[in-house]
């Protein structure tokens, strides 16, 4: 990863172990790696992409950021600043609201990563982009992703079938100040 990666900007996100960076050209070796692989990336809304639609989403992704705020950030281990996957807050297709999303390399998960990028991505959506409202869409089968989800607090409040499979949308809400 060149420096260019490390840049910081006002939508950096730092925790105890991870930085979460907006994504950027830099990105894009990464991005394509985990949105190619199945084990990173079947489960997400689409499955898995080839480069040239991972580069049409990543000039899709830094234009949604200046235009909105928030966005996706890559994830990176602060220690190193290996690359470990992403975390976003987007617009739903289907017009369901802004929605968390995230995915991490297979050989990271079981150490807190996911929940630790998710809390700090939901925390910016309500605090720095004032989002009222942040829905997060699991299938019923992934129970790894439900934990995450239910561990951050967000409750399922409806579900939906997608392609035979029940679908649960999860919300988070802005906390009264």
């Amino acid at each position: 990863m060149d420096g260019l990666s490390r840049v910081e900007s006002p939508q950096t996100v730092r925790t105890s172990r991870l930085t979460l960076r907006p994504v950027g050209p830099a990105h894009l070796a990464d991005l394509t790696a985990l949105k190619g692989d199945e084990a990173a990336f079947g489960l997400m809304l689409n499955g898995i992409r080839p480069p040239e639609a991972v580069a049409r989403e990543l000039a899709d992704d830094m234009a949604f950021w200046a235009a909105r705020g928030y966005g996706t950030w890559a994830v990176h281990l602060a220690a190193d600043d290996a690359f470990l996957g992403i975390v976003a807050l987007s617009e739903r297709p289907d017009g369901r609201g802004v929605a968390l999303r995230f995915a991490l390399w297979p050989h990271t998960r079981g150490r807190g990563y996911a929940r630790e990028a998710a809390r700090a991505a939901i925390a910016f959506g309500h605090q720095q982009a004032d989002l009222p409202r942040i829905i997060a869409i699991a299938r019923e089968d992934n129970l790894a992703s439900r934990a995450v989800l239910e561990d951050l607090g967000l409750r399922a409040v409806e579900d939906f079938p997608r392609d035979g499979i029940r679908m649960l949308v999860y919300e988070s809400l802005r906390p009264a100040e």
